[in-house]
This record gives structure tokens, sequence and C-alpha cells, in this order.
């Protein structure tokens, strides 16, 4: 990885790693049922579940700001957003990444991208007519933290196991109803028609809150490299603090369909059924508010 000045957290990488370790032997033992199940055709197997990871690894990012309806701007056409990304590129060695915004009233921002060259930042209308200038700067060094640490790309391997254990699930019915569900089959036949769905469904379910716990991981690792990067945690604060309290303002409507994409938010877009802690994709706003916290005194020392 490019070295950038954004300051390490060994505490969060250690257990981003530990994750991450757990959702690759999640990912093993699925290619090993997988594999056992279609004996004749693991060459195929390997294929497919390959073809599928590259496919989601290069092209997730360009969907989620499709979806976002993100279009990319100028520096003439947003001057003051270009300018607080240059300055905060050049604070801290990266690439400028490509600069973009959405036109909707949720108040957030996104980064996507595979690499730091393939990056782009992303704030929303609301958000801009929101925050003050050094606010947004806060928010935008938390979104450079996610593409300084690859962290799109890391998210992008965790939740490619949960896509494999749903295909998986559904190639493993469609074999089975073509089989007749196994009444022409032998017992074999009919215990991996219902074995294979049942471990690709308990996969899924695993790997969705490890992925999940990972986020919100990367969420406190990027507000901490943020905060340390600005020397102002008390502005990104602000900043959490506002966002999160305009949110209750937005259309349900609005909400619903930017929740999808929560994993790449500053901040979640909420719609009621989003909070649980344990399958929120990000840290609650107290923990987060407590660490920038923290930072702050340890800054004043």
């Amino acid at each position: 990885m490019t070295r950038t000045r954004y300051a390490p957290d060994r505490g969060l990488t250690s257990r981003m790693v530990t994750t991450m370790f757990l959702i690759g032997l999640l990912y093993v033992v699925l290619i090993g049922v997988l594999l056992a199940a279609f004996q004749n055709a693991w060459p195929l197997v390997l294929l497919f579940t390959g073809g599928l990871f590259v496919a989601q690894f290069w092209f997730s990012d360009r969907i989620a700001a499709y979806s976002m309806g993100a279009r990319e701007v100028s520096p003439q056409q947003a001057p003051e957003l270009h300018a607080a990304i240059d300055r905060l590129c050049a604070l801290s060695d990266l690439p400028k990444p490509r600069v973009a915004i959405a036109d909707t009233d949720v108040p957030n921002a996104f980064a996507t991208g595979r690499s730091q060259k393939k990056a782009l930042v992303c704030a929303t209308t609301g958000l801009l007519r929101r925050l003050e200038p050094e606010e947004l700067e806060g928010v935008l060094a938390h979104e450079l933290s996610h593409v300084a640490h690859r962290d799109v790309a890391v998210m992008t391997f965790a939740s490619f196991l949960g896509v494999l254990a749903g295909t998986v699930t559904r190639m493993a019915l469609w074999s089975g109803m073509m089989r007749g569900g196994g009444r022409n089959g032998n017992n074999q036949a009919q215990i991996l028609f219902l074995i294979i769905p049942l471990v690709s469904a308990v996969v899924y379910a695993v790997s969705f809150l490890l992925t999940r716990l990972l986020s919100r991981y990367r969420e406190l690792s990027a507000d901490r490299g943020a905060a340390l990067l600005t020397g102002k945690p008390s502005a990104l604060a602000s900043a959490l603090t506002k966002v999160s309290g305009q949110m209750a303002q937005i259309p349900t409507r609005d909400l619903r369909q930017a929740e999808p994409f929560n994993a790449f938010f500053f901040a979640p877009a909420f719609s009621g059924n989003s909070f649980s802690k344990l399958l929120s994709s990000h840290p609650t706003l107290e923990q987060r508010l407590e660490q920038l916290g923290r930072i702050s005194r340890e800054l004043g020392r």
C-alpha cells in the first residue's frame, strides 16, 4: 500500500485482520462443501467462483456510484469541494480522487474505488448545504481515510462470501428441482439437496454478521485517521452530530432508497429497522463521539 500520512491504528487493524481471517476461513469451508457436492465439475466451480469475485471486485464501486446518482464535477462546478479535497490530499500525500456530487437531500458522503488511483469521493447536496467548511473537511478526511486504507476493496472481499453463499443456495435448489427434488435420485443426492442450502444459509448468516463487525471497525478507524490528520476531532464530531440529527428530518422514502449503500456512507441512513447494534454497518453515534473525545484530549495534552 502506498504510504500516506494517515496515522495507523494497530488496535483496530488487528481486529480487522482477525475478522478478515474468520471470513476467509468461512470462504474456504464453503468452497470445500461446493467441491464435495460437485466433484465432477470442480473446474467449473472454481471458474465460476473466481469470475464472480473478480466481477464484484471490479464493478461494485461503479454500481454503487451509479445507484446513488453520483455525477463527477469539475473544479469550476464545485470549487469549494475540490479545494477541500486538494488540501487534504496534499496533507495526506494521497493522489487526488475523482470528485462527485449526488443530488439528494440525505446528508451524507461516500468513497468508492478498488485502489487509490481509481477512487471517487462523493458528497450529497444535502451534506454540502448543512455543514460548515471545517465540518465538511472532517467528513472528507474520513472518506479519504477509507481510500488510503483501501477499505472498499476490503469490504468487497468480505461481502463476496455472502453473495457466493446465496448463489450456491440457488444453484443447489435449481439442481434439485432439475432432478425432481431427488425423488428419482439416490439417497446421496437427497442428502446433498438438504445439506448444501443449509450450509450456505449458515455461512451467509455468519459472514453477514462478521462483515457488519468489520464495517464498524473500519468506520472507527476512518474517524480516528481523519481526526488525527486534520487535528480537529471536534469538527468531525460536530459533523457527525449534525448529520445524525438531520436524518430524522429526511423523508422515509429517501432513507430507504439510500439504506442499501450504508456500508459506503459516512453515517448510516436509517429507515426504522436498522437500529440494532448487531446488524448496523456503523458504530453508534455515542461510540464515535467517545473516541473523538479521547483523541481531542490526547491532542490537547
